[in-house]
């Protein structure tokens, strides 16, 4: 069988991986508005990570020689501090600042900002005449003009889909943020660079990838580096120690199932499935995180989504199956070209006049 042919496992795992994804914004949102910091979070969240991917890392990469160079430890050292310290901050900021579905909606801009960093770094071609290129464009333009509507337009509220009250004394206990216009506005605009440092994050993983191919190493690494930056930086903007207190409540829970089943499960599960169907597989069901993020938001959290954040959601998803289209036609036509090529050297002239088209 081959390699990337493995029946419908990989489509079970990725919608499964978006649900996980769905529920962590839920979760965590919910802490949030119980009046857990952001910083503390972040801390207890990559700790957890650290403490269950140590020991796997000590039974299964045994045999793998650590990166012992100063230049990889100082590059897996600065990867650890964009993606965690820096970033997953910024992440759970939004969140605080605007809504769960807001920051589900920074995912999908992810893999546009990932083909924008790819051209300029020069690891992908980029051809504007071509069908291919004029797709990508669109799609950025989309993205773009999603993320504006999310920030400056509201519009009416739809109505929530809570017929329970598990959650809804979280939601009436939100802090003044959600509800002050000005940190929205400043939230909806953060996700833009969540999604470019995200972006820059995945481009440069990839290249230490290359050097150093060990992921489990690396994702421990990383978890290991990143609490202890965590820390330093909780300690730097988080001065009332008894925010640091964990209790037997949404904040501990969203912690564990953070570092459990987002940082272990679904990281896993995710590279399974780039794997055994490709990146491009991954990107393309992205989207069902935003849906889920929206349902469950509204019939658990009662949360109110306007409008504008549906319209910003769907221009955003719209702008990524342009880019993932494009970037889909793009390499079909490469082989294409290659196999014609190998076949008959004088047909790949006539055929990329036909792919410009």
């Amino acid at each position: 069988m081959p390699k990337r042919m493995t029946g419908g496992k990989p489509y079970f795992a990725i919608i499964f991986v978006q649900f996980l994804l769905a529920v962590m914004n839920m979760l965590t949102k919910t802490a949030f508005n119980r009046g857990m910091s952001t910083f503390v979070f972040v801390f207890y969240r990559q700790v957890v990570a650290a403490v269950l991917l140590t020991p796997l890392a000590i039974i299964f990469t045994r045999k793998t020689d650590a990166p012992k160079s100063f230049k990889m430890l100082s590059k897996i050292f600065m990867l650890s501090l964009l993606g965690f310290p820096i970033n997953l901050n910024l992440q759970s900021v939004v969140i605080n600042y605007t809504s769960a579905t807001v920051a589900s909606a920074a995912l999908n801009l992810m893999p546009v900002f990932t083909f924008l960093l790819s051209v300029l770094l020069r690891m992908e071609t980029f051809r504007l005449k071509s069908i291919s290129g004029i797709a990508k464009v669109t799609g950025v333009v989309l993205c773009i003009t999603g993320v504006i509507l999310i920030a400056l337009y509201k519009g009416p509220k739809l109505k929530s889909l809570n017929f329970h009250h598990t959650f809804l004394h979280s939601c009436s206990n939100n802090n003044h943020f959600t509800e002050n216009r000005n940190t929205w506005t400043l939230g909806s605009f953060l996700v833009f660079v969540i999604a470019i440092f995200w972006a820059l994050w995945t481009v440069l993983q990839g290249m230490i990838l290359r050097e150093y191919p060990s992921k489990l190493l690396l994702a421990t690494l990383i978890s290991v580096f990143s609490a202890f930056q965590s820390c330093l930086v909780a300690f730097i903007f988080e001065k009332n120690l008894k925010k640091w207190k964990l209790h037997w409540d949404e904040g501990l829970l969203a912690v564990s199932y953070n570092g459990v089943f987002i940082a272990g499960l679904a990281l896993y599960l995710q590279s399974w499935c780039n794997d055994k169907k490709g990146p491009l597989f991954v990107s393309m069901f992205s989207p069902l995180a935003l849906v889920f993020t929206i349902t469950i938001a509204s019939v658990l959290l009662g949360e109110v989504t306007n409008l504008g954040s549906v319209l910003g959601c769907v221009f955003m998803v719209g702008g990524l199956y342009c880019v993932l289209w494009g970037k889909s036609r793009e390499q079909n036509s490469t082989e294409l070209h290659i196999q014609r090529e190998e076949e008959d050297p004088k047909t790949s002239n006539r055929f990329d006049i036909e792919e410009g088209k």
